[in-house]
Order: structure tokens, then C-alpha cells, then sequence
């Protein structure tokens, strides 16, 4: 029987001549743009930019569909009367002129936050503050050689809210994401990993508490279900076992722990209760380095055989 996704189905029926606003023109907004517009959505794009910044292709493919823009430093003053906003990462969730209209009824997502809400794969979240790169990057080659359907997304690989209609239950979606992409979500992946945590962006962020915050979106929303991957030898990673929700699975390059992945004695293990499997010799790992080791296991964790499950919903 042929699989139909409803939750998408019910967005293009929603989207239709619905009022839409996408903020900034990045990487990930732009197939968003051409996504919508095939859709029939009434589409408005901001960017802080000026018009002679833009692209110029870009630029030219907004203006011959008709579409309305407002560009500029001040380019947020005409975002008013919206259905749904889709802002872009850079774009803090706590802008007056995005408060105003959530206040007004409107719903404020972004490409990822979609994503996650209509994909009908198991997804798997990698964030952290160093690491996650390489990390979604090993789960993605791992998933693959497993013989599932796999996407790659999130701060690498393409945007995937395009690819949601292809998507099938038994596929897998790998997504690196960044603090800003988690922030103000209400989401998480089936399964998540965070790599570590030590203060960065704090130029965006308000404080460290918040990027901390921002970082354990990942799991917060996940229900009993769900998976988290923590590095235990970070003190932050390692007490945000308390709030999960779902099973936990912890990996160390310091500890010998009796359940998770470890580094010890140059070869990586996967302990089951005080059980120690031989996995592989960090002499057969091409990537060199304690911390490639380090994300190495993280992303066995996040693949072992107790880790995969279908999502029911």
C-alpha cells in the first residue's frame, strides 16, 4: 500500500493563499521560497540587506512571480497581518515585530522546525559546541551502509523541507543542528545526540544559560519513546540526563562506564551491563584525534542496534 504523509498533506491544503512571510534569504529559505510558491501560498521575503546587496538572480526570480519583498535595515516594519512566519535562524524569536504578530495569531516556524513536524522518518539531531559536523557527518555514512534510505540536512547537506513529500517511514533523516536553529522550537528528533557543551555565540546569545537552553531543545520535547546520546565526561551534557524523558545512552573517552560507547586502550567498545564488545582500534579510524575518537563514539551510540526504533505518530 502506498504510504501517504497526512500531516503534509494538511500543510499544502493549510498553505494555500495563506498569508506567508519568510525572513532572510539564506541557503535554506531560498528552495523554501520556489517550495511555497509552488504551493500557492501568498508569499512575502525580508531580508535586512539592501535590494543592491541581494543577489541578483535571486532577486530576478522573486520579481517574476510577483512576489512582495522588503529589504533593508528597517525591512521588518511591514511585517504585519501574516498567517505564518518562517523566520531564519539568525533571526532571534524574541523580535518585537515576530512577538506583535504571534500575538495576533500568527504562527512563528522556521524551515527546520517544519521539517521535524511533518517528516515521517526517525530523525536523528546532532548539536553541540564542537564536533557535530563530524559527528552527523559519521551517523549519515553509518545509517547508509545499514541500508536505510537516508537524507542529510540541517547546517549541512541541502534544506530538506523540499524532499518531505519523498520521505517514507522506514527512511532516515540525519540533521546537524545549530543553537540557533533549536532555539524557541518545540520539537525534537527521535533520537538526539549533543556532542558537548561550552560557551559559544555569545554575541548572539543573551547568556550562556540561554545557549544552553537552546541546546537541550534537542531533547526536551521527546516523549518516552525517545533516544538522547550525552558525552558523560562534560559536566552539562552529563546532567541533562536528568530531564530526559526517554532512554539514555551516555559515551565517554574517560570513564569505563557499564552501559554506553567508551575509548579505552585505543579501542572503541560498546558496554552492555559491564559487558565490553571490541568494536574497533582507533589504528582503523582515518579521522585522527582524541576528539574525532570522541565523535566517533557518539555516533556509534547514536546507531547502535538498541538506539533504532520506528516513530509511532
Amino acid at each position: 500500500m502506498n504510504f501517504k504523509n497526512e500531516k503534509y498533506i494538511d500543510f499544502c491544503n493549510y498553505i494555500k493563499r495563506k498569508k506567508t512571510a519568510i525572513i532572510g534569504l539564506g541557503v535554506s529559505n531560498i528552495p523554501l521560497i520556489d517550495f511555497l510558491y509552488k504551493l500557492g501560498a501568498n508569499i512575502t521575503v525580508f531580508d535586512n540587506r539592501s535590494i543592491e546587496i541581494i543577489d541578483k538572480e535571486i532577486l530576478e526570480k522573486i520579481t517574476d512571480r510577483n512576489i512582495e519583498f522588503s529589504f533593508g535595515p528597517n525591512n521588518l516594519s511591514k511585517l504585519i497581518g501574516f498567517d505564518i512566519i518562517f523566520r531564519s535562524p539568525t533571526c532571534r524569536p524574541d523580535t518585537p515585530e515576530l512577538i506583535e504578530e504571534e500575538k495576533k495569531g500568527a504562527i512563528i516556524t522556521s524551515e527546520i522546525e517544519m521539517l521535524m513536524k511533518l517528516c515521517p522518518a526517525t530523525i536523528i539531531g546532532v548539536t553541540g559546541s564542537d564536533g557535530k559536523t563530524t559527528t552527523t557527518s559519521l551517523i549519515y555514512e553509518i545509517v547508509k551502509q545499514q541500508g536505510y534510505k537516508c537524507y542529510l540536512g540541517g547546517n549541512i547537506g541541502i534544506p530538506l523541507f523540499t524532499k518531505i513529500e519523498e520521505m517514507k517511514p522506514d527512511d532516515i533523516v540525519v540533521l546537524e543542528l545549530s543553537s540557533f536553529q533549536l532555539m524557541n522550537i518545540n520539537v525534537s528528533p527521535q533520537i538526539a545526540v549533543i556532542t558537548n557543551i561550552s560557551p559559544n555565540h555569545l554575541d548572539v546569545h543573551k547568556s550562556y544559560e540561554e545557549y544552553i537552553e537552546c541546546k537541550k531543545n534537542i531533547f526536551k520535547f521527546q516523549n518516552e519513546n525517545g533516544v538522547v546520546i550525552l558525552n558523560y565526561d562534560n559536566e552539562i551534557t552529563k546532567e541533562c540526563a536528568k530531564e530526559a524523558k526517554g532512554k539514555v545512552v551516555f559515551f565517554s573517552r574517560k570513564s569505563k562506564l557499564d552501559n554506553g560507547v567508551i575509548l579505552d586502550d585505543g579501542v572503541i567498545k560498546i558496554c552492555n551491563d559491564s559487558l565490553r564488545k571490541h568494536l574497533v582500534s582507533t589504528k582503523e579510524i582515518l579521522l585522527r584525534g582524541v576528539h574525532n575518537y570522541e565523535n566517533a563514539c557518539a555516533a556509534i551510540a547514536a546507531t547502535m542496534r538498541n538506539c533504532r526504533y520506528r516513530c509511532s505518530s
